[in-house]
């Protein structure tokens, strides 16, 4: 795979570009996808944005986010956009698999393929990009693409709000390890551009519904187990009680974040039984890698400490494999927490 420096070269003259993120986008596969999408058109390109599935109601404030091609429901128009396109850019996720049912359509794509992501082991499927664990977000990986393109000046409040959204969130609002001096300059940039992040803030944290609350409370209360003895916490939930909420695309983001506030807990992981398939997230504090545990146990992976897996056998045996997981990590997950305190 050859450095996005090297991309330069064909980016020099007008190119039809698609670009995507992974399914079930959050706000820094979308922000990434948008930013690079503003920044692109700007430099004489034709872009369209495609996602595999709906964008959650949270981010469709973001600029041009009413233009973004949803595969699950115009199928041939996207497949339209992918046999025009001479480049495809694949952001915040290295692994066709990622995009679920596009994924087919992705791997047989003839032109030039690009990554722009930040997770580990990338596929080798790709020409030209980077692959960086060490970024906070694949938005601060954009952000750095286009300086690295001498093109800063081209940042104007588009760019800024969708970059911004993707590293605020994936840093957890600039709380995890992750955040470093440079995303600190990263947004001081933004914000000397003229980028308010509070509106930003606001459009993704406090934008949700009642019935989203009403189900973080009966989670929370109801459903929310804590293993003292492992320092770790499962919040799992069937297909009925999701629905029983009315929960749309991206109404159980965070939840998983929560039981994480709890003293001496460094582990969680959510549970959420949905029609084809069991998902999984995971969250840590300090040395536990939850990257590993994904992989190892439920054909996963992500971050040391944010991560995510599948299951497809029932919620039920799902919980037990994961009790067997947690058996198997227990000294791991001690000893982390000794380091930790």
């Amino acid at each position: 795979m050859k450095t996005l420096a090297e991309l330069a070269p064909l980016l020099s003259t007008p190119q039809k570009i698609a670009i995507t993120h992974h399914f079930n986008p959050d706000a820094d596969a979308l922000g990434a996808s948008l930013g690079l999408f503003h920044y692109l058109n700007l430099l004489g390109h034709s872009c369209r944005v495609i996602s595999p599935n709906t964008i959650p109601d949270f981010l469709l404030w973001m600029p041009e986010s009413y233009s973004v091609l949803i595969y699950e429901e115009n199928k041939q128009s996207v497949e339209a956009v992918l046999n025009e396109s001479t480049i495809l850019f694949s952001l915040d996720y290295n692994q066709y698999s990622r995009t679920q049912s596009l994924s087919d359509s992705l791997n047989s794509f003839k032109g030039t393929k690009v990554l722009i992501d930040h997770h580990l082991f990338p596929d080798a499927a790709f020409d030209y990009g980077a692959s960086l664990p060490s970024k906070s977000s694949t938005c601060e990986m954009v952000y750095d693409f286009i300086n690295a393109n001498n093109g800063n000046g081209l940042i104007n409040l588009d760019i800024a709000r969708c970059l911004y959204a993707g590293v605020m969130t994936d840093t957890g609002s600039f709380k995890f390890p992750c955040t470093t001096a440079g995303v600190h300059s990263l947004v001081a940039d933004l914000m000397g551009k003229g980028l308010q992040a509070a509106p930003v803030h606001q459009s993704i944290f406090d934008t949700f519904k009642e019935n989203r609350l009403r189900f973080l409370g009966y989670v929370l209360s109801e459903k929310m187990i804590i293993d003292q003895e492992t320092h770790s916490a499962l919040i799992p939930v069937t297909k009925d009680e999701l629905n029983r909420f009315q929960l749309k695309t991206g109404d159980t983001e965070g939840i998983v974040n929560y039981p994480l506030s709890i003293q001496d807990i460094i582990f969680s992981t959510f549970i959420s039984e949905r029609d084809n398939e069991i998902r999984m997230s995971f969250r840590s504090k300090g040395h536990f890698n939850v990257n590993e545990f994904a992989r190892t146990f439920f054909n996963g992976g992500g971050h040391v400490n944010a991560a995510g897996g599948r299951s497809r056998v029932s919620l039920s045996d799902t919980i037990e494999l994961y009790r067997k997981a947690i058996t198997q990590t227990e000294n791991q997950l001690k000893q982390c927490y000794k380091e930790l305190v």
